[in-house]
């Protein structure tokens, strides 16, 4: 409700609701979004059999619905001795929970060598980033370093499951989905195990085909079109996404704009671009908006990788996070190992070395107006 008061009062939305200047329409679809965004699936709607939660929610919703979460997914590989990565048993995820009577519970082969934990991503403004066209985000690679500072940021080129058409990829830690109703997909089948139009086969890393049909006696895919409205559950989600609006913007005064002139000034926004701009679009919410997320979508290698090589990105590389309330979110890093923003910057290496060590290098006072700004986020 005081979503709904503050978007027809025409002020920011409290965080977790929707953006502004939606309409009537709009807002029903977003309603209806995250009411299924909270929804705890059961066995019957197609839970499991291996899962790491039973709704959206459970993993998003650090500081409100939509945000981040404590809960970690666990991912594993093997490497060899020549940097070969392999994945083992069929996938990379390996679920954390399972259904009675739990025969097909996700087991870490024994030689798998690389082993990685990962939060979730705050889903604000998801709507925004998937209106920034794929030109603009390839506009900002440079894999070559050409300019020679160092970072060599490249754009996730992917196919889109969505739409089977070679685009962008902007969602998730890896860049590995392109769209919201793709990561909607992709959250459906390997968060809750629910398979749907868009990923079909049931997933459990070294669990046997024939062994899952036993497990999972629902037929395929489980997300069906609900009789009154047609969505899916993943069309849901993506409504959701797409409507849910940024974190509002903190208090601003001098030592955070002077913060903001430290942050540009030893580099950290070569990476964290202050601002992209969504295209051209017949619904004026998205139609050529500032989409001030602080991140330039690209992978780079901060020091910061997990190792597990994912669609397009290499094990070294990560997604740049966006900014975009910061001051709210916490833990940080990919695997949530980090507690201040402060700690965050002291763990860039490799493409951010010289960037980490010109902050190192600041004046405490500077530190603070640095860290003041991010605050400010």
């Amino acid at each position: 409700m005081l979503a709904a008061l503050a978007v027809l009062a025409g002020q920011d939305p409290p965080v977790g609701g929707p953006l502004p200047e939606i309409t009537a329409a709009e807002f029903e679809r977003f309603r209806v979004g995250l009411e299924d965004f909270t929804s705890v699936e059961t066995v019957a709607d197609g839970l499991g059999p291996a899962f790491n939660a039973a709704s959206c929610a459970a993993c998003h919703n650090v500081p409100a619905i939509g945000g981040s979460g404590t809960i970690t997914e666990i991912r594993a590989g093997y490497r060899d001795d020549d940097g070969r990565f392999t994945v083992l048993g069929g996938g990379t995820l390996y679920h954390l929970f399972s259904i009675p009577p739990h025969n097909c519970h996700p087991r870490i082969p024994a030689e798998a060598n690389v082993i990685a934990r990962r939060i979730s991503i705050p889903l604000f403004g998801g709507g925004l980033v998937e209106a920034i066209p794929d030109e603009a985000i390839v506009a900002l690679e440079d894999p070559e370093d050409r300019n020679g500072d160092g970072i060599k940021g490249r754009a996730a080129r992917i196919v889109d499951v969505a739409t089977g058409r070679e685009r962008i990829g902007r969602f998730g830690w890896k860049a590995q989905q392109a769209t919201l109703l793709a990561f909607a997909g992709d959250a459906y089948l390997n968060e809750m195990g629910i398979t749907n139009d868009l990923f079909p086969t049931e997933a459990a890393a070294g669990i046997s085909p024939e062994t899952l049909r036993r497990c999972d006696a629902a037929s395929d895919p489980e997300d069906v079109r609900d009789r009154l409205t047609g969505l899916r559950g993943i069309d849901k989600f993506e409504l959701f996404m797409k409507f849910l609006a940024p974190v509002p913007r903190g208090p601003i005064d001098a030592a955070v704009q002077r913060g903001e002139q430290v942050f540009r000034e030893i580099g950290c926004a070569a990476c964290h671009v202050p601002e992209l701009r969504t295209g051209p679009s017949p619904n004026p919410v998205f139609d050529r908006k500032p989409v001030r997320l602080y991140s330039d979508l690209l992978l780079h290698d901060i020091g910061a990788g997990d190792g597990i090589e994912q669609a397009a990105a290499t094990g070294d590389e990560i997604r740049t996070p966006a900014l975009w309330g910061l001051r709210l979110r916490r833990p940080l890093l990919h695997d949530g190992s980090a507690a201040t923003p402060e700690a965050v910057i002291r763990r860039h290496d490799n493409e951010a070395a010289r960037t980490r060590d010109s902050f190192l290098a600041l004046p405490r006072a500077e530190k603070e107006v640095l860290l003041a700004f991010l605050r400010s986020l």
